[in-house]
């Protein structure tokens, strides 16, 4: 066996390895989505590796999203890893994998944000260390569905302990609101964000994000343009602005996930960004994103990546906030001459989050392929309601 780069050609065979873990499967048209990635074009990286069995065709997989970053007008890259499939046939091949991913040329930073709590103390024996120093095993999460959240783990104890008693591949907790399209009410300042033309507010916005004095992974509207045209995602993503005096100073994404059949659905905060000197559009967005949650029929609102500075601009939703995670799901390998990592404020954006999500079922096509490639329930270590 040995390792090469990933192929178009290899669609078929990644699905399969996808399929075998119960992990979501992408379409073609996915595939190839993820494969004209602008940044990923920038640097000439590949779209990922696989391991290439005695038949010749991919017997292992590691994902490789790359993303333009900025330090003022300096432009960087960084990658993160996803999808690490290792089924026992290829076992051994995990270290040669990361080793890969972790080798390649061109970039600044390589990380992930988001390792389990089985494979996160491996990171370390790789290189890799915590990353933000502080806050690199904790996620934050808002319920709005108390009862939801727990017909949700008391399902999914059940399936642990008599998985014959129920069926795990039907889908549950769907709900009219998650397809909905009323109007919610938005709190002062906040506005939803369709315009995302390069001379758009959004454009100004970004522009000004960009001269921040941050490294911020790049949001510029081109790249948010290709984002939202994922061909598999399922509904819209939400997408807010928060305005003052008549310009973006802060914006927010976020999109409605269910992490398996028997889990309710929660908005996923995917970005979360304002101008240094805007005190006020965090606090908006916040109580923006946790309105939609609510309305859309989600049963809680959930932020998986963030550092102390995030904390701090959160002021009261992080005190009512739930503490997840804890066993440190964002760790990353540093080159020596990259730009001050400590200017570096991450959200789930930066991570993989916004392509490996699982899209809430939409319609019995979807419903159908989903429940074929859906997350394994005995082996999710990600924390419960």
């Amino acid at each position: 066996m040995h390792i090469r780069p990933y192929q178009p050609s290899d669609q078929s065979a990644v699905n399969a390895l996808h399929r075998a873990v119960w992990w979501p499967e992408r379409s073609h048209a996915g595939w190839d989505w993820l494969d004209a990635n602008p940044a990923r074009a920038d640097i000439d990286a590949p779209s990922g590796w696989v391991v290439e069995g005695k038949d010749g065709r991919p017997a292992a997989f590691l994902g490789n999203l790359v993303q333009r970053f900025w330090y003022g007008e300096a432009r960087h890259h960084g990658v993160t890893g996803f999808s690490i499939i290792v089924p026992p046939a290829a076992r051994g091949r995990s270290r040669q994998l990361i080793q890969t991913f972790l080798r390649q040329p061109n970039v600044f930073a390589s990380y992930t944000f988001n390792a389990n709590a089985k494979s996160a103390p491996l990171y370390a024996r790789h290189g890799m260390v915590p990353w933000p120093p502080r806050t690199h095993g904790l996620k934050l999460s808002w319920v709005v569905d108390p009862a939801a959240c727990l017909h949700g783990r008391l399902l999914r104890a059940a399936v642990r302990r008599a998985p014959t008693l129920t069926d795990p591949y039907r889908e549950r907790f769907l709900n009219r609101r998650l397809t909905a399209t009323a109007e919610s009410p938005l709190p002062r300042g906040v506005t939803v964000l369709t315009d995302l033309d390069d001379a758009s507010d959004y454009g100004v916005f970004w522009q000004r994000l960009k001269a921040d004095g941050r490294l911020l992974a790049d949001r510029s509207p081109a790249i948010l343009r290709w984002r939202l045209a994922d061909p598999d995602r399922t509904l819209t993503p939400v997408m807010l602005a928060y305005r003052r005096g008549g310009e973006i100073t802060g914006y927010a994404m976020a999109i409605l996930a269910k992490a398996n059949p028997i889990e309710p659905a929660f908005l996923e905060i995917l970005d979360l960004v304002a101008l240094q000197d805007e005190p006020h559009a965090i606090p908006a967005l916040m109580r923006a994103l946790l309105i939609q949650a609510r309305d859309r029929g989600a049963a809680k609102l959930r932020l998986q990546t963030l550092d102390e500075e995030m904390l701090r601009r959160l002021g009261d939703h992080a005190d009512r906030a739930r503490h997840e995670g804890g066993w440190g799901h964002c760790h990353a390998l540093f080159a020596a001459d990259g730009p001050p990592r400590e200017t570096w404020s991450p959200t789930p954006f930066d991570g993989d989050y916004g392509v490996c999500q699982r899209p809430v079922p939409v319609g019995p096509t979807m419903d159908d392929r989903n429940a074929a490639s859906i997350s394994r329930i005995e082996m999710d270590s990600r924390p419960v309601a």
